[in-house]
């Protein structure tokens, strides 16, 4: 009989404690919050729920907090998982000065999203449990987290905040006060069309201005995304990334909170967070949006809802899963689900779609400008530049790997814009192997990738010349990191040339431009030059060494051409078509995307309890 009671006392604590504990009776209510249109800085108290993320006494990430103990953030803020000098703020208001109102805590535990994707910035979501619960005041209190089942239309109000810069490379003046900002949702769709079709996935949800001025930017990642419903404030997202900040057509993307209910709720398993169903009403207008490589909507019926399939996970939650898209991947998630793929989209070379580079220009390249270039690093630094001239192929100079021509020894990374900052874009490889032209004079190098990268705006291979013709007058262009330009960030630098006449030393193996000077972390990086509508490779760059510079300025500058290793690189790689008959970009492969699955709390649940709670006072009474 103790042991049915103590069955019963359990049971009956457990029924109880999906209701006093939760944190719907406190979420998503400020006390000190009437916002109704913009403004710049936030009056104190108005976001009670904002976290400030320090390291070694400086702020570099924003969070929310979701009850007493957890704090919801963005992954990519933790690319390591140390909480070593790692302080949460609650309760502030400036980052100098005295905040009154702040309490502090340090942080046990750091749990990125088991799927995390650095390289495609999917799954961008985080949890921080605090050393100690904090207590909510007026200035401190939980924000309601997106349930599983709401909806967002395009045009939805919503609000972001947080302490980072205010605009582009432009830090929150003095004394840095918490900053807001209201911006509208951008649906999905259009969201595809603005950054690429295969950019954005069912884990994004993208908020900002047509015309552009309004956003999110630097140091406010991992910050919260709120809406406005019955009275409370509902998290949709959390700050993930972005092209700049508040570029028009370019909305910020954060993470769908809506997706993640299951994963939290599984981590948090007491003093749950307090989650609610956002619900849009009347048409969402992004069901209209078009462009092209997205997949139109079934035509059975205008504005069809999402298809709800069960997934057969471990949690036993149902997901929503939107129409498949054009190339669907495995997903490698829980749920064990796999889906069809179709034959693979041709690729070709030579197109970046977000580059209308044809005059003038600036020495700072901007993001996806040259999407073929290539960092190669060895022990986490970079030493040359490269190209992808191959789904799994990359060029590079051989000069590079006479000291170290290991492939072990080297990591290539691509989608790369800084050396130093965050590249939301970028995805770091293992080489294969390393094969060197071995020719008498200089020599080019093809470095063989462990696995392909996922094709975008911002990865793409660059053709190689086999024997074009490129007149006298011709614009080119060369980039690179020279190490001592780029500002702090080492942004990749881009310089305008042209072809010259050789003169006495005209050859079909040589190709003659202005003169300039490289670095020799330039060594590998490519002159480049446009025809037809493609980009071509005419050069593999070399940096002259130290010892042979003079203050003699020579009339022209002679490269060895890349087709001067023809032979080579059709045996060792082959070459891509630039597809000449068409001039705009080929559709890339779609990302993979994860489910998050939602927890559905069966009335058979409560019916259990009851019959279990009956039955106790049988035994009790």
């Amino acid at each position: 009989m103790a042991l049915y009671r103590l069955i019963c006392a359990a049971a009956l604590l457990s029924l109880l404690t999906q209701e006093s504990h939760s944190q719907l009776n406190v979420c998503g209510k400020p006390a000190l919050n009437t916002r109704i249109v913009g403004g710049q800085v936030a009056p104190e108290g108005s976001w009670p729920w904002q976290a400030s993320l320090h390291r070694f006494g400086n702020q570099f990430c924003g969070g929310s907090l979701i009850n007493s103990e957890w704090v919801l953030t963005a992954a990519h803020c933790f690319q390591s998982p140390g909480t070593a000098n790692l302080i949460v703020y609650l309760g502030r208001q400036n980052l100098e000065g005295v905040n009154p109102n702040e309490v502090s805590r340090t942080v046990t535990r750091i749990i990125n999203h088991p799927n995390y994707n650095s390289g495609t910035i999917d799954n961008d979501i985080c949890l921080l449990k605090l050393s100690s619960p904090v207590p909510f005041t007026n200035y401190i209190a939980p924000v309601c987290l997106a349930a599983s089942d709401s909806t967002f239309f395009s045009g939805t109000d919503s609000w972001v905040t947080g302490w980072g810069d205010v605009a582009s490379q432009t830090r929150l003046p003095s004394p840095k006060s918490l900053m807001e900002v209201e911006v509208p949702i951008v649906g999905n769709r259009q969201c595809k069309c603005d950054y690429g079709v295969n950019r954005i996935t069912d884990n994004m949800i993208c908020a900002g201005l047509r015309a552009g001025g309004k956003d999110s930017c630097q140091g406010d990642s991992g910050g919260p995304l709120v809406s406005k419903q019955g009275g409370r404030w509902i998290q949709d997202g959390v700050v993930s990334f972005g092209n700049g900040c508040a570029a028009p057509n370019f909305p910020g993307v954060y993470s769908r909170v809506s997706r993640y209910q299951a994963w939290i709720n599984s981590l948090i398993t007491s003093n749950q967070p307090g989650f609610v169903t956002f619900t849009s009403t009347g048409t969402d207008s992004d069901l209209s949006v078009s462009c092209r490589g997205l997949p139109p909507l079934p035509t059975s019926a205008p504005t069809p809802p999402p298809k709800v399939t069960p997934q057969p996970s471990n949690s036993g939650t149902t997901t929503t899963q939107p129409p498949p898209t054009a190339k669907v991947t495995p997903q490698p998630s829980n749920s064990g689900k796999t889906t069809t793929q179709p034959p693979p989209t041709a690729v070709f070379c030579g197109k970046a779609p977000r580059n209308s580079r044809i005059v003038g220009g600036s020495s700072v390249a901007t993001a996806g400008e040259w999407p073929w270039m290539v960092s190669l690093q060895k022990n986490g630094s970079h030493v040359c530049g490269g190209t992808l001239v191959a789904e799994d192929a990359i060029l590079s100079n051989a000069e590079c790997f006479t000291s170290s021509p290991s492939a072990s020894d080297w990591t290539v990374v691509l989608g790369r814009l800084k050396q130093n900052g965050f590249n939301p874009f970028e995805v770091k490889m293992n080489v294969s192997n390393i094969t060197l032209s071995m020719m008498t004079g200089s020599n080019v190098a093809m470095l063989h990738l462990h696995t392909k990268p996922t094709l975008s705006d911002y990865i793409q291979p660059i053709c190689m010349d086999n024997g074009r013709t490129f007149s006298v007058g011709t614009s080119c262009w060369v980039a690179g990191w020279s190490s001592a330009k780029g500002g702090e960030e080492q942004v990749l630098q881009e310089f305008k040339t042209s072809v010259e006449n050789c003169g006495n030393a005209s050859s079909s193996d040589i190709l003659c431009t202005g003169t300039f000077t490289l670095d020799p972390t330039d060594s590998g990086g490519p002159m480049m030059c446009k025809q037809d509508g493609s980009w071509f490779q005419a050069v593999v760059l070399s940096a002259e060494s130290t010892a042979n510079k003079t203050r003699t300025k020579a009339a022209v500058k002679k490269h060895t051409r890349l087709s001067r290793f023809e032979n080579f690189l059709e045996v060792n790689v082959g070459f891509l078509s630039s597809d000449t008959t068409n001039s705009t970009a080929a559709p890339t492969p779609t990302l993979p995307t994860n489910s998050g699955g939602s927890p559905v709390l069966s009335p058979l649940f409560f019916l259990l309890h009851l019959l279990i709670f009956s039955t106790c006072l049988r035994l009790f009474l």
